[in-house]
């Protein structure tokens, strides 16, 4: 009894873990070319119940470590006790297990003597489980599988036909592959006869496939433009490192606002463009005109345009402020230029879904009021030609940084506060997708943090400059604008809509079979 039980966990949590350490802060990403391996290899065999909670508790340890994060959040700055949060991140690790969950319940549902239907009908589930993820209930792309893979260059070019997900695909692909192989192995060891063969033709395959990827990375990343025809904007990123319990404290207004303008002198000179990060002023930019009509000033007498996060008023009723969460960009001449505003919230931080059924979690929202979307994506003409923005959570969605870029946008700037995450991997999770957005689009990044991580990204994916966590500091750096068009940034995610339909085509299979797969069924279940 105490083997079955250890055979059903223990695959299953090793394989959790491995995921965990795949991604920062531990960034051991070759572990995830062979995270699922333990867990593929358990659910062997198994019906579709086993293997759907072996999946969902692999998927609890991975997003329980990697999400940590949410406990420091909730208590800190939700004021929530801190057995509350802790139960807040394990029901949205829980949630996110279930993709999981799904992912080994169905592959266990496909019929495949040989093992090559299931090869690939794997990879492209797990893709489709992760575009769901990205759209339902407001959606939640955190740590997707490629996204392990942010310092391996080579393999991410890719992400300029596929999007992250190509790259996940090519993980899950070699995990089947590695299990196959490492299932093959234990059961000639193991018996006399063996029962498993080994994959002689999905194991080239693959290899081929993994090999076009790191050609056509290599070529991706070789010199390919004149670097005289380039382009140029030079930009100043201000990393103020306010407090977030000081935030919107008025006891230390003056403070943050004088510490804004003297880091802003330190990348002045020389600069096109200077960025603070999200939510940067401690007041409201078009309300509290006094400190609006010093702003101005303070960037007319230097001459440098400024780009800087402030809440907006769209609204007030009842005494309530509706706000939007907004960046707005000032000429050298201290004039609005204009503004764009946040279109994808929060939920639960910048607002309450169904608040009407869930007033109860108020405590969530830490700040000055609710948060209403703006519009949508949008470019703003900026120096150096048309600049696209993305606040905070924005940047993890790879179809709305697209649009930008495919309405035009020359270079990408995203601002944050990522003060609520504390001294935690989150950060580090978070600056990693940015790396996706600028390989997927070909087209530079400029990153400014409240507490960190601020920093440039190349079009190719190269980290060129950033600061620490939790420091006050200032940093400046070249942007190239412009670049070619890239297949992703055209079509979008359809490759991940090909691994949908792919997968439709596996679950038409199992229902075509569905008589023999359900007597396979019972007998499991007996």
């Amino acid at each position: 009894m105490l083997h079955r039980f250890g055979r059903l966990l223990i695959p299953p949590v090793a394989s959790g873990l491995l995921l965990a350490l795949s991604f920062p802060v531990f960034d051991i990403e070759s572990l995830a070319w062979v995270a699922l391996v333990p867990l593929l290899l358990a659910i062997r065999g198994s019906s579709w119940k086993v293997a759907f909670g072996q999946g969902w508790l692999a998927g609890l340890m991975f997003f329980s470590v990697t999400l940590y994060w949410v406990i420091n959040a909730m208590h800190e700055y939700g004021k929530m006790p801190f057995a509350v949060s802790f139960l807040v991140m394990l029901l949205l690790a829980g949630y996110c297990a279930l993709f999981v969950g799904l992912f080994t319940a169905i592959i266990t549902l496909i019929p495949d003597r040989r093992g090559m239907v299931r090869t690939w009908t794997a990879p492209a589930l797990w893709v489709s489980l992760e575009w769901a993820r990205t759209y339902l209930l407001s959606g939640f792309p955190w740590a997707l599988l490629g996204y392990s893979q942010y310092h391996n260059l080579t393999v991410i070019q890719i992400a300029d036909v596929t999007g992250v997900y190509g790259v996940s695909f090519l993980l899950v692909l070699a995990n089947v592959v590695a299990a196959r192989v490492a299932g093959a192995v234990i059961v000639r060891i193991a018996d006399a006869e063996p029962t498993i063969p080994l994959p002689w033709i999905a194991a080239p395959l693959a290899a081929m496939l993994i090999a076009g990827v790191v050609a056509y990375g290599q070529w991706r990343l070789s010199p390919q433009r004149d670097s005289a025809s380039d382009h140029t904007v030079r930009i100043g990123l201000v990393q103020p490192n306010v407090d977030q319990a000081q935030k919107w404290d008025a006891a230390y207004r003056r403070d943050t606002i004088d510490r804004l303008k003297r880091l802003t002198l330190q990348v002045a000179d020389g600069t096109d463009l200077v960025i603070w990060p999200e939510a940067a002023t401690p007041f409201l930019f078009d309300v509290e005109t006094t400190y609006k009509e010093e702003l101005l000033t303070f960037v007319r007498e230097r001459g440098v345009p400024l780009l800087f996060g402030s809440p907006s008023v769209e609204s007030q009723t009842a005494g309530q402020l509706r706000l939007l969460n907004s960046a707005y960009l000032v000429s050298g001449d201290g004039v609005v230029l204009d503004r764009y505003d946040k279109a994808h919230l929060v939920p639960f931080g910048e607002y309450i879904p169904l608040k009407g059924l869930l007033s109860f979690l108020d405590k969530l929202v830490a700040g000055i009021g609710d948060f209403v979307p703006g519009p949508g994506p949008r470019v703003l003409g900026a120096p150096g030609g048309r600049l696209g923005i993305v606040i905070c959570f924005e940047v993890i969605f790879p179809d709305l940084v697209r649009q930008f870029v495919d309405q035009g946008a020359d270079y990408m700037v995203t601002i944050t506060n990522d003060a609520w995450f504390g001294q935690s991997g989150a950060p580090y999770q978070h600056f990693a997708m940015v790396v996706f957005r600028a390989v997927e689009n070909r087209i530079a990044f400029a990153r400014a943090a409240n507490t960190g991580i601020s920093g440039f990204i190349d079009a190719e994916g190269h980290i060129l400059r950033t600061t620490d966590l939790f420091v006050e500091g200032t940093l400046s750096g070249e942007v190239r604008t412009g670049g070619p068009r890239t297949f992703y940034t055209a079509y979008g995610d359809l490759f991940a809509s090909a691994c949908v339909i792919l997968s439709l085509v596996g679950a038409a299979l199992t229902w075509r079979r569905r008589p023999k797969t359900m007597n396979a069924l019972r007998r499991d279940d007996a």
